[in-house]
């Protein structure tokens, strides 16, 4: 536990928030506490920290502006915004806060924190303190009653809440008043994630605004963050204000990591970037994180350096809760070299002699990438941080930059749908209404919620009716704010100057200078050769294609509302079978082939020799492998059908040539629209189906060539999306007499 430090430590700066943002409350200059001196305080406060941080001695003590933000907490009841580097201690700053305000008869506190691996480190944490600490999240509801009774008696010292806890209708008016009413300090940590001009946005964090305003005057709140710039800090004050008239204390400090050794090496493909990390990783210090852009890119790294000897887990998104956490304990017991993991391990994950970070892959953010590099070095005196950036990074940050909030239409459509509605709509009923997928559209309705455009109540949204304008200027405000990110990312893996001064001075650190660390200010520490063996290696490895391709075997919900007579399992026998692809877009072998070719822009032409090529090997693959029909799993194919496409034309038509000639198998047609050229919304199943429905039709001479080959067909077309496409094709071709089809694509997009 970062946190303790000698008496002499000199104080750190400490400033106020600028501009308009204000934090205040009612009393909150209610006076010291009676009977008791700032020397007692002072004292009993570092007493807490002794046992939170195991001394035994006694003679730990916070920092200056770890003591000054306990003070204000607890003997003057104010607000106060901390924004430390990571490693600081400022969780040292809430538990002792906790402590002390608790032994003087307060409520429990109440912190309100992102990420479950953050909840379980608190919870270990505040045990030493002899603070009894319980959580309500997702992943404890058949706790949830118990956490609520021990509250009610008393038992419960601080209570961790996940933002998504804050606006669950249930938890929102049942439990959220009575715990307003009884907490004695409220504690938003990672408070970066209030404003929307930062790196992790969390629409769920507004919700705290209800929180603020029901709390009894008095109650002091603490906002913790390591990532933020001048105007994040100054929008977090704003978005945590009141309208009172007394400004917050904001302790913002030097943001200089003194153990991290920060550098860059640029190699020329993917393939050198995995081989010289299998060549090196055993030589990085002690065990660390290597982040990936992608899901794809982190299960295939970790098991490419799995395949050369090295122990790692990978750790994502997708991975499963239980595999989470089997995975942060055998990082935290150094029973792995690595995690291999995208941001999904990110804020909170505390092991403090955590020795590097490396990235596969730039993030588009300085403030994320100082974020996500803190996790190292925060208990030993050297750590390694290294980026090694792609050519596919760019492509990344341009499909995460298309989820953003949604257009004026689009909220408007949606805003109607909810107002035209006799109830409240599930996200599954509003879906298929209107044109956004189920987790962009749920963080558009978290946003409207907060500014009172709509309500989550039991079984749904609703409209509210009240006025609502569309924020266009801040909107494009944070766009063209993403893309100053951007290019500062640039910047930073070519620059020559400090990497760490140019780290803090994006984050308005005044206090930056030279580290005399990074590559730049003492020379690179690695080389940036790798061995032919590894690089070889690695090769085969990402040039190994193919991909399953799964398809759909459920109609989407809520069709019969946009007129579409579909529900329930799409019968066997109009189902396509289990297909492939040559690669995934978002991977870092094929992926990095395919985008360019496959991108928007791109002109049409003949498929190029090599994807033939690794077409032609991930068809025989495809044969012999299990459900193959060179393996006697089923009948071969008996001809070829393509998908028509409106931009990539003669790409599909020779590519379903070339498979049929190398084949030997006739190319029997194409599938055609029935009607003008449907434009399919990239948005979600429902609205996919509503444009394909009717669109496509199977033309005489193909239904004849079907019925008199009577057998399997390779459906070819040139990406999969969402699979629907090939799900809405493969029904016509199986009612017209295919004997199956199977799905082969280029690429399959995610």
């Amino acid at each position: 536990m970062a946190g303790a430090s000698s008496a002499a430590e000199a104080p750190r700066r400490s400033t106020r928030a600028r501009g308009p943002a204000r934090l205040s409350v009612a009393s909150c200059c209610m006076g010291r506490m009676e009977h008791t001196s700032n020397a007692d305080l002072r004292a009993q406060a570092d007493a807490v920290l002794a046992r939170l941080v195991g001394d035994a001695t006694g003679t730990a003590r916070l920092r200056e502006d770890q003591w000054r933000a306990v003070e204000a907490l607890v003997a003057d009841r104010r607000r106060a915004l901390v924004v430390q580097r990571t490693g600081w201690g400022k969780s040292a700053v809430y538990f002792v806060a906790t402590s002390l305000l608790r032994a003087r008869g307060s409520g429990p506190t109440v912190i309100v924190s992102p990420l479950l691996a953050l909840m379980r480190n608190q919870v270990e944490a505040a045990a030493r303190a002899g603070i009894h600490a319980r959580t309500i999240n997702s992943s404890n509801s058949e706790e949830w009653e118990a956490v609520q009774t021990e509250i009610a008696a008393g038992e419960v010292d601080v209570l961790l809440v996940s933002p998504e806890r804050l606006n669950n209708p249930d938890f929102r008016d049942q439990v959220l008043p009575k715990l307003a009413a009884a907490t004695g300090l409220l504690v938003v940590d990672e408070a970066h994630c209030i404003s929307d001009w930062g790196h992790d946005f969390r629409p769920d964090y507004r919700r705290l605004r209800t929180m603020l305003g029901d709390l009894v005057p008095g109650v002091p709140v603490l906002a913790t963050t390591a990532t933020a710039n001048a105007r994040v800090t100054a929008d977090v004050a704003e978005q945590l204000g009141t309208g009172g008239t007394s400004d917050a204390l904001v302790l913002r400090g030097p943001l200089d990591r003194e153990s991290l050794s920060l550098g860059v090496l640029r190699l020329p493909d993917a393939a050198h970037r995995m081989a010289w990390l299998a060549d090196h990783l055993d030589e990085l210090p002690g065990s660390g994180i290597i982040y990936t852009l992608t899901v794809a890119a982190a299960e295939e790294v970790a098991a490419f350096l799995r395949q050369r000897g090295h122990t790692v887990a990978s750790y994502t998104g997708r991975t499963e809760n239980a595999d989470r956490q089997q995975a942060e304990e055998d990082l935290l017991g150094n029973r792995v070299k690595a995690l291999v993991a995208t941001s999904a391990l990110g804020m909170g994950f505390d092991k403090p002699d955590l020795g590097f970070v490396v990235h596969l892959g730039s993030p588009s953010s300085p403030i994320a990438y100082y974020q996500q590099v803190g996790r190292a070095g925060r208990g030993v005196e050297h750590a390694e941080v290294l980026l090694l950036p792609g050519v596919e990074d760019e492509a990344i940050w341009e499909y995460f930059a298309s989820l953003a909030f949604p257009s004026e239409e689009l909220v408007r459509r949606t805003l109607d749908v909810l107002a035209r509605a006799e109830g409240p709509l599930s996200l599954p009923a509003l879906e298929p209404l209107v044109e956004l997928r189920r987790s962009r559209l749920e963080t558009m309705l978290k946003v409207l919620d907060v500014d009172g455009a709509v309500r989550r109540v039991k079984g749904g949204w609703i409209a509210t009716g009240q006025p609502w304008s569309y924020d266009t200027e801040r909107y494009s405000w944070v766009a063209r704010q993403r893309k100053a990110e951007q290019q500062a990312m640039r910047e930073y893996a070519s620059t020559d100057q400090c990497r760490m001064e140019f780290l803090q001075r994006q984050l308005d650190d005044e206090g930056a200078k030279p580290c005399g660390r990074c590559d730049n200010c003492a020379g690179p520490r690695f080389t940036v050769g790798a061995s032919t063996a590894a690089l070889d290696a690695a090769r085969a490895d990402l040039g190994r294609a193919g991909v399953e391709v799964e398809p759909r075997r459920m109609w989407p919900t809520g069709l019969a509302a946009i007129g579409i007579d579909l529900r329930g399992r799409i019968p066997a026998g109009e189902q396509a079978s289990s297909g492939r692809a040559l690669g995934r877009l978002s991977d870092i072998g094929w992926g990095n082939r395919l985008r360019p070719l496959l991108a928007p822009q791109s002109p049409d032409a003949p498929v190029p020799d090599d994807v033939t090529r690794a077409v032609v090997e991930v068809l025989a693959d495809w044969a012999k492998g299990p459900g193959g029909w060179a393996a006697g799993a089923g009948p071969r194919p008996v001809g070829v059908v393509t998908v028509p496409s409106r931009t990539r034309p003669a790409l599909i038509h020779s590519l379903g040539a070339r498979i049929a000639e190398i084949g030997r198998l006739p190319l029997l047609g194409s599938v055609e629209y029935a009607g003008e050229v449907p434009r399919v919304p990239r948005s979600n199943s429902a609205q996919r189906l509503k444009a394909l429905a009717d669109a496509l039709t199977v033309p005489p001479a193909l239904a004849s060539a079907l019925a008199e080959a009577g057998g399997p067909v390779l459906l070819v077309d040139d990406f999969t999306e969402t699979g629907w496409t090939l799900a809405v094709t493969a029904r016509l071709l199986r009612r017209a007499g295919a004997g199956g089809v199977l799905p082969l694509v280029m690429a399959v997009q995610g």
